[in-house]
């Protein structure tokens, strides 16, 4: 096989597209990044790729703790997720064929490139929504989907600005299933949510599993149930003993990525594939907890910044305080050994002292206070929906 064409996502996504699904009836490899990784991933990709795996993808994974990942995915495990996603529909009482994919996610992430694998695996419309669209709700309403018809994925901040408007709200109450993922769903997002009767699904997935592999169906969510839900049918979950890792074993998991011109299998024990996030497996399904690979020890207490993020947000938004973002990231200590630092953005044109912020922290454990407060004017997540960690590691350290 051939060196996988390289398709940048600045376009036309229907396009875009056409020529991906093209190269995939040529039984071709085709990879897809961003036009600023355009150089990154000419330098991962190898020669060729193996014969084995025919019609495949190649696609961004990872990034928020400084490194990027090529994944490798075949066309076959595109079309195993596509097809367990339908069965799951088909359990709920939806019939996939019949639905209408509405896709606001760029090409290049793979839950941007998923509702077209599922549209044509199900025969159903996919419809492509400039993601400029998302921050103007009046002009979505002028074409707006059936009442429980459709299907869409968000991320939370995508979910965040269209309840933050009547249109927005609007607009979603018409969807009869929102899948939302990327990053986690915030304890007081899901119960406004919850208040205006939106059908969300919070889902759990990765670029490694070809999107889902986990998710929670509307009626346990506006139930109150949290996290994200069973497993989908092509999919197995399980915790690694000691660390709390949840570990997968799934039709649609990657053989591997690509690096410097090579290929480099996926790391597995029989079959199982780290995720490398600490999950809990209860009554209602899969709840994550946080990255291993972010955890801090801080005093002798293992500390996942990203519990501890939603808990200052949620103390936050309880005291109607005008916190708009807040990453917390970690820098050595010789007492405690790390210790937390916040970087956080008031709501535009708000003024919030960090002493404020600082004296709400004590209703945290002392391991978890984050030792300075940093005003950040210009903190802001990724499109997706992600901390890009390394970036704002910069900021903090700019010497370093």
């Amino acid at each position: 096989m051939s060196r996988p064409l390289l398709l940048l996502a600045d376009g036309d996504r229907a396009a875009g597209a056409a020529e991906l699904e093209r190269c995939w009836r040529e039984g071709r490899s085709v990879a897809l990044a961003a036009p600023q990784e355009r150089a990154a991933l000419l330098a991962a990709l190898p020669a060729q790729l193996e014969q084995r795996w025919g019609a495949a993808v190649v696609l961004g994974s990872g990034g928020s703790s400084g490194g990027r990942r090529w994944c490798v995915q075949p066309l076959s495990h595109l079309h195993a997720a596509a097809a367990a996603t339908a069965r799951w529909l088909e359990e709920l009482g939806l019939e996939p064929a019949r639905l209408q994919l509405f896709n606001p996610l760029p090409l290049q992430h793979v839950s941007g490139l998923m509702p077209l694998v599922r549209a044509r695996r199900w025969g159903a419309e996919l419809r492509w929504l400039d993601p400029q669209l998302m921050r103007d709700p009046a002009r979505l309403l002028q074409d707006a989907p059936p009442t429980g018809a459709a299907l869409l994925s968000l991320v939370p901040t995508q979910l965040q600005r269209l309840i933050d408007v009547p249109a927005g709200c609007r607009w979603l109450e018409r969807f009869a299933l929102i899948w939302v993922g990327g990053a986690a769903l915030p304890g007081e997002l899901a119960e406004r949510c919850r208040r205006l009767g939106l059908r969300l699904s919070p889902c759990y997935g990765s670029t490694e599993t070809a999107a889902m592999v986990a998710a929670l169906p509307p009626e346990r969510f506006l139930a109150g149930a949290n996290g994200c839900g069973q497993p989908l049918p092509h999919a197995q979950l399980r915790l690694a003993p000691g660390t709390g890792a949840l570990e997968i074993s799934a039709a649609s998991l990657t053989p591997g990525f690509v690096a410097a011109g090579c290929f480099q299998p996926l790391p597995q024990r029989q079959g199982w594939w780290s995720s490398g996030d600490r999950a809990r497996l209860g009554p209602e399904g899969l709840q994550i907890l946080g990255r291993l690979d972010g955890a801090i020890h801080s005093g002798g207490e293992t500390v996942l910044p990203e519990q501890v993020e939603q808990r200052l947000l949620e103390l936050c938004r309880q005291r109607s305080l005008p916190l708009a973002e807040l990453l917390l990231l970690a820098e050595p200590d010789p007492l405690w050994g790390e210790r937390l630092v916040a970087l956080f953005r008031p709501a535009a044109g708000c003024t919030l002292p960090a002493e404020i912020l600082q004296q709400l922290a004590r209703e945290l454990p002392p391991s978890q206070r984050p030792r300075r407060w940093l005003l950040c004017p210009e903190l802001e997540r990724s499109p997706l929906g992600k901390w890009q960690r390394q970036r704002w590691r910069s900021w903090l350290r700019p010497d370093s």
